[in-house]
C-alpha cells in the first residue's frame, strides 16, 4: 500500500485523497493519503521529515517552488516551470504534471489546438504552465498579464507566443482564464483587463463572443463567472475540474511507474464524477 500526502497551506478541504484512491483502485491498488497543512513559516522545519513519512507526494501552493531545494533532480516541466507538484522520495526527484493535466483536459473535452489561436488570461504559475503546453501543442499564444515585468519574464524564457500588454477585440479560438479571479473572494466577477485603447474592464460578452471556446482553471465554483458569460452566448465551456483529476492522474503514473493512457484517463474521470454526483 503506498503512503501518499498532499502538503499545502490548507488542504483540509483538498479532493486529493479520494482523487488518489480512485485512481489507484482502479488500477488494482490501495494506497493511504494524507492531507497536510503546513504554515509557511514552519515549512523549512517540517520539509525534511516528508521523507521519512512517504513514499511519495504532492505538493500545492505555496510550497512548490520551497520543496525544491530538499530535491536531488528536476525532471520533465519541472526544470522549465521552476516548480514542482510531484515528488517520489526513492530519488528525491520533482516533477510537474500540472501542464499534462490542462492538455488532457482540452484533449478530453474535444478541443483541438494545434493550428488554433489561443488567448491566455495571466501569466503566472497556471498561466506560464498553459503557455508552454499551448505552444508545444502548436497553438498560435497569445498572453496577456497585467504585471507587464511578470509578462515579459516569462517571454524571455519560454519564448515561442505573443506578449500582449493590451488585448485586441479579434477573433480566438480558445480563451483561457489562468487568473483565479472568479473564485474565493473574488466569485462571480471576471478578470479586469486592459484593452487596446488603454480602457481596463472586465472580460464580458466583448470579448468572449469572439472565442470558439472558454476555459477556466477554477473548478470552485463549477460554473465561474467567465464561464457563465460564455455559455450565455453559446460558446463551448471547460471547467478546470476535471484538470485536477488528469494531474493526479499523470502524478500516479509517476508513482507507480505506469504508462499514461489519456483514454484510460477519461474512463476513469467520467467514472470519478458519476461516482461522486
Amino acid at each position: 500500500m503506498l503512503k501518499l500526502a498532499v502538503i499545502g497551506k490548507d488542504v483540509s478541504a483538498s479532493e486529493s485523497p479520494r482523487m488518489h484512491a480512485f485512481i489507484l483502485a482502479g488500477w488494482g491498488m490501495r494506497c493511504s493519503y494524507d492531507r497536510v497543512s503546513i504554515p509557511p513559516a514552519e515549512f523549512s522545519s517540517r520539509a525534511e521529515e516528508l521523507f521519512g513519512r512517504y513514499d511519495a507526494f504532492n505538493v500545492t501552493i505555496p510550497f512548490k517552488g520551497e520543496i525544491i531545494p530538499y530535491l536531488k533532480r528536476l525532471a520533465g516541466d519541472a526544470r522549465v516551470f521552476g516548480a514542482v507538484n510531484t515528488v517520489t522520495v526513492h530519488d528525491r526527484t520533482g516533477y510537474n504534471t500540472d501542464g499534462e493535466g490542462f492538455l488532457l483536459m482540452l484533449e478530453n473535452a474535444g478541443v483541438g489546438v494545434r493550428g488554433m489561436s489561443a488567448l491566455v488570461l495571466g501569466a503566472g504559475g497556471a498561466g506560464r504552465s498553459c503557455i508552454k503546453k499551448l505552444c508545444e501543442a502548436g497553438a498560435r499564444v497569445y498572453a496577456y498579464e497585467r504585471d507587464e515585468e511578470r509578462l515579459f519574464t516569462v517571454y524571455r524564457e519560454l519564448g515561442g507566443f505573443s506578449p500582449l500588454t493590451e488585448i485586441p477585440i479579434a477573433p480566438y479560438d480558445v480563451i483561457v482564464n489562468c487568473t483565479g479571479v472568479g473564485m474565493h473572494d473574488t466569485v462571480g466577477k471576471t478578470p479586469v483587463v486592459q484593452y487596446r485603447g488603454g480602457r481596463a474592464a472586465p472580460v464580458g460578452a466583448e470579448l468572449l463572443g469572439q472565442c470558439g471556446t472558454a476555459v477556466d482553471l477554477i473548478y470552485v465554483p463549477a460554473e465561474s463567472e467567465f464561464l457563465r458569460v460564455a455559455r450565455t452566448l453559446g460558446k463551448k465551456v471547460v471547467s478546470g475540474a476535471s484538470m485536477l483529476f488528469y494531474q493526479a492522474y499523470y502524478a500516479d503514473c509517476v508513482f507507480t511507474g505506469r504508462r499514461p493512457d489519456p483514454q484510460e484517463a477519461s474512463k476513469l474521470w467520467n467514472a470519478y464524477r458519476e461516482a461522486n454526483e
